[in-house]
């Protein structure tokens, strides 16, 4: 069993910018297929970014070009750079693994994940 911890989470006014880690606890965490996805309430989980073991990173359109996705396989950790942050970006973030590797829509198909971590909220107050 693989376990993922979230951090950084926290309350930001729009515009401000927020840095999200997640940290794994297996050591084969280079190989794994990492992302970030979100849930706010009454909707349902959504992917934000994905990026494979070759360090490609994968962004849904509303985020592109205000998040960074990017990986320490040395420090077996996941980090979102969160910029120009908006109200609708406020969710609980999610860090998840696929042990299958990025496949093609991954961020569509949240129920591929292999691993889930428990989740850190992020506020945007406009």
């Amino acid at each position: 069993q693989v376990r993922l911890v979230e951090s950084g989470g926290g309350s930001v006014q729009a515009g401000g910018s927020l840095r999200l880690s997640c940290t794994a606890s297996t050591n084969t965490f280079s190989r794994y297929c990492m992302a970030w996805f979100r849930q706010a309430p009454g909707k349902e989980r959504e992917g934000v970014a994905a990026i494979d073991s070759s360090d490609t990173p994968d962004y849904v359109g509303s985020v592109k070009d205000r998040f960074a996705i990017s990986r320490d396989n040395a420090k077996k950790t996941l980090y979102l750079q969160m910029n120009s942050l908006k109200p609708e970006d406020t969710a609980m973030y999610y860090c998840a693994a696929d042990v299958r590797g990025c496949r093609r829509d991954y961020l569509l198909n949240p129920h591929w994940t292999s691993y889930w971590g428990q989740g850190t909220q992020v506020t945007v107050a406009s």
